[in-house]
């Protein structure tokens, strides 16, 4: 707990996001591979001067946000967006909490630079907000005809987080109107006679409403690209049948192995593992465990392609060469490449097939195995650009 009581940040996350258009609420939707909500509960979840995060969600969203964040502590909002905080707050005062910052799920983007400046402008006032100058024109829309010009001296964009001393910001909410909404807290405390501070803003608390906005989110996100190898070995022996890319190939000798041996598939597994320092094939799939025996090994690469995308990664293409003498891999290179591509969930002219001979040099020269070498390049979240 900070030395001058307890802080906790209250993320209204109750809105059904209809402006965004019709599916799931935009706070829940995927934003760089993870929900917009889980951004900003990371932000204040990483912040040294919060120490605890209430999340207020719409009922019939409650199981949904408990889905996406089983970890945190999530209560039901009301039917509007005060309501849901007055809610909230009544919450918070039950936990022993001094001051609370009041964020909208829909600005996932939350540097802790900015929460260090709100919680600095509670130390001399009732509340703190930042705020960005506004840079455009303003003018009043008269019917779809330009009307006065509004002086922008003097006139600053709302953000959130906004910071209050809870006893604050409860009596506000107590004393506002019955039946009459307002946007923001720090209205509700300065029509109570607060003094709210005003602090330095952040252009990427830009808030999500419409579509378009969730791409610019999406470009505004930076990302890093990994690159992994992965290879694979499997006998070639009589009576078990060749499964090679997915496909199962006619021919007189067949892999062996525990699963159904597919060291194409084996090798592009292990390769994506690698993108995300996941270990490889064995870790998961313990050829020890009697449940994988003869098992299609295309269930290992979908778990490895889920692993990356739990991580909000995005796989950019992948590249197999599969080294034997027989059989030809020609005539099956696009069955092969059209099921790695189902299997992974991207377009077929992301995988990459190939195949060589060791010109009868070594065990694949002898007939005796194929082997596989594969690459994956794969994009992974780094976080919000500045």
């Amino acid at each position: 707990m900070n030395e001058d009581g307890k802080n906790a940040a209250l993320i209204v996350a109750a809105g059904g996001g209809s402006r965004m258009g019709g599916g799931i609420p935009k706070q829940f939707r995927d934003l760089g591979g993870r929900p917009m909500l889980a951004w900003s509960h990371a932000a204040f979840a990483a912040h040294p001067g919060i120490d605890t995060i209430l999340i207020v969600a719409a009922e019939d969203q409650r199981d949904l946000a408990r889905d996406l964040l089983p970890d945190a502590w999530i209560e039901v909002g009301g039917a509007s967006r005060r309501e849901s905080v007055a809610r909230g707050l009544r919450h918070l005062a039950l936990a022993g909490v001094t001051k609370v910052l009041i964020h909208d799920a829909a600005r996932p983007f939350l540097s802790a630079e900015v929460i260090d400046r709100v919680l600095a402008g509670l130390a001399s006032a009732d509340g703190a907000m930042p705020v960005l100058p506004v840079a455009d024109t303003l003018a009043k829309d008269e019917g779809g005809v330009l009307g006065e010009i509004v002086p922008r001296d003097g006139v600053a964009r709302v953000q959130t987080p906004q910071g209050f001393h809870l006893q604050s910001v409860v009596a506000a909410h107590a004393a506002w109107p019955s039946g009459a909404e307002a946007t923001d807290d720090a209205q509700m405390v300065r029509r109570l006679g607060g003094r709210v501070a005003l602090v330095q803003g952040d252009a990427m608390l830009e808030k999500i409403t419409y579509p378009d906005d969730m791409a610019g989110a999406d470009m505004r996100l930076t990302w890093e690209t990994r690159t992994a190898m992965g290879f694979d070995v499997h006998r070639l022996e009589d009576g078990e049948e060749l499964w090679l890319g997915g496909v199962l190939i006619p021919h007189h000798q067949g892999l062996s192995g525990h699963s159904d041996a597919d060291v194409a598939l084996h090798a592009l597994t292990d390769a994506l593992l690698g993108t995300i320092a996941a270990g490889d094939i064995g870790t998961h799939f313990p050829p020890s465990d009697p449940q994988w025996k003869g098992a299609d090994s295309g269930q290992f690469l979908q778990h490895a392609a889920k692993l990356i995308a739990d991580r909000g990664g995005r796989i950019d293409f992948v590249d197999l060469t599969i080294i034997c003498e027989a059989p030809k891999i020609g005539p099956h290179r696009t069955a092969m490449v059209e099921r790695i591509a189902d299997l992974l969930q991207i377009d077929r002219s992301r995988v990459s097939l190939k195949a060589t001979t060791t010109e009868r040099l070594g065990f694949t020269g002898r007939g005796e195995g194929i082997a596989t070498q594969a690459v994956a390049t794969v994009r992974m979240p780094a976080g919000p650009q500045a």
